[in-house]
C-alpha cells in the first residue's frame, strides 16, 4: 500500500520540480547587483522598447543567457552524475570526484600552454580528450587488484588521478601566462561571460550526450542486479559501459569547457532524486535533469546576493550547499553499492 502510494505522488513530486525550476529562472533574471521587479523582467523579455533600456540589457543580454548556462549545466551534471553512479554502482561517483572534470580542465590548459588554443571551437574537443583519458585512467587503477572496481578503489583512483591532475594543471599554468589565465577561470567555475553563440556550440554536444545517456537507462537497470545477472539478461556489458562512459564524457567535457569544473551538483542530486523516483534509472535519468538546475541556480542567486554588489563563484556556493546536506545524508544512511 505504501509503495503504490509512493508511485502515486511521484507525478506530482516530478512537477513540483519543474514549478520550483520555473520559479528560481524568474528569480535568476530578477535578483543581483540590481535587483529588478517581475513586470520589468517580463517586460524586458517580451517588449524591450517598453522598458528602460539599461533594464533590458540585463535581463535580454546578460541574466537570461547565464540562466540559460546554468539549467544547461545542472542538468548535464546532474545527469552525468547519477549515470556514473550507476555505472560504477558507487554512491560517491561523480564528474568531479572521479578525476573527469580534472581531466576536463587539464585539456584545456594544456592546449592553451601547447598550442595556443583559446576560444572554445577548439578547446571544447581537448576538454572531451582530457575527460576520456582521466576516466580511463582511474577505471584501470580502481580495477587492479583482488575484488575488480569495487566502489572504494575507484574512489580512491579518482582522488589519486584528481590530484595529479590539477598538480600538472597548476604547474602548467604557472608556466604560461594564456594558460594562467584559462586555468584562473575554469578552476573557479563561473556562469558568467558567454552569450547565445556559446549555447548554440555547446548545445549539440548536450543533446548528444543526453541521448546517449537515457538509451542507457534499461541497461543500467540490470546492471544494478550485477554483472552476472545483467549478462544473463543479454545485456553486453563492455558496450553498455563503452556507451556511458561516452555519454558522461560528452556532458562532462563540454559543461567544463563553458563553465569550468563544479562539484557536488552531480553528486548529491542523484540521491536526493533516488529518495523520490525510487531506483528505476528510467525515471532517475530525467529527474536528475530536473533537480540538478534548481541546486545551481540557487547556488548562484545566492552568490549574488550574500557578498552584494560582488559575487561569490557558483562553484563555491554549490559545494556550500551541497557538503552539508551530504554529509547529513551519510549520517542517516549508510551508502552502500548502488
Amino acid at each position: 500500500m505504501t509503495q503504490q502510494k509512493t508511485a502515486a505522488q511521484r507525478p506530482l513530486l516530478i512537477a513540483a520540480s519543474a514549478g520550483v525550476l520555473l520559479v528560481l529562472c524568474t528569480l535568476s533574471l530578477a535578483i543581483g547587483s540590481r535587483a529588478i521587479s517581475l513586470d520589468q523582467v517580463w517586460t524586458a523579455l517580451v517588449d524591450p522598447e517598453g522598458v528602460d533600456p539599461e533594464v533590458t540589457a540585463i535581463v535580454a543580454g546578460t541574466r537570461l543567457i547565464r540562466t540559460l548556462v546554468a539549467v544547461l549545466a545542472g542538468a548535464a551534471l546532474g545527469l552525468a552524475g547519477a549515470l556514473m553512479q550507476g555505472l560504477t554502482r558507487n554512491p560517491l561517483a561523480d564528474p568531479g570526484l572521479l578525476g573527469v572534470s580534472a581531466g576536463a580542465a587539464f585539456g584545456i590548459v594544456l592546449a592553451a600552454a601547447a598550442l595556443g588554443v583559446s576560444g572554445l571551437p577548439s578547446s571544447i574537443w581537448f576538454a572531451f580528450g582530457g575527460a576520456a583519458v582521466a576516466s580511463v585512467a582511474v577505471y584501470l587503477l580502481g580495477s587492479r587488484g583482488r575484488g575488480g572496481a569495487t566502489p572504494v578503489k575507484l574512489a580512491l583512483a579518482g582522488v589519486a588521478v584528481t590530484y595529479l591532475l590539477d598538480s600538472l594543471t597548476g604547474g602548467i599554468a604557472l608556466t604560461d601566462a594564456e594558460a594562467l589565465d584559462r586555468y584562473r577561470y575554469w578552476s573557479a567555475g563561473s556562469l558568467t561571460g558567454h552569450d547565445g553563440r556559446t549555447l548554440l556550440m555547446v548545445l549539440p554536444f548536450l543533446a548528444f550526450g543526453t541521448l546517449l545517456a537515457l538509451s542507457t537507462a534499461p541497461a543500467l537497470n540490470s546492471l544494478s542486479l550485477g554483472d552476472d545477472v545483467a549478462a544473463a539478461l543479454g545485456r553486453k556489458l563492455v558496450l553498455v559501459r563503452l556507451r556511458g562512459a561516452l555519454a558522461v564524457t560528452v556532458l562532462t567535457g563540454a559543461t567544463v569547457a563553458v563553465t569550468g569544473p563544479i562539484v557536488f551538483v552531480g553528486l548529491v542530486v542523484p540521491h536526493v532524486v533516488r529518495m523520490i523516483t525510487g531506483p528505476d534509472h528510467r525515471r532517475l535519468l530525467p529527474a536528475s535533469m530536473l533537480l540538478a538546475p534548481c541546486l545551481l541556480l540557487v547556488a548562484d542567486i545566492l552568490g549574488r546576493v550574500v557578498v552584494r554588489p560582488t559575487e561569490l563563484d557558483v562553484s563555491l556556493m554549490a559545494a556550500f550547499l551541497g557538503a552539508p546536506f551530504f554529509i547529513a545524508m551519510v549520517r542517516r544512511r549508510r551508502l552502500a553499492e548502488l
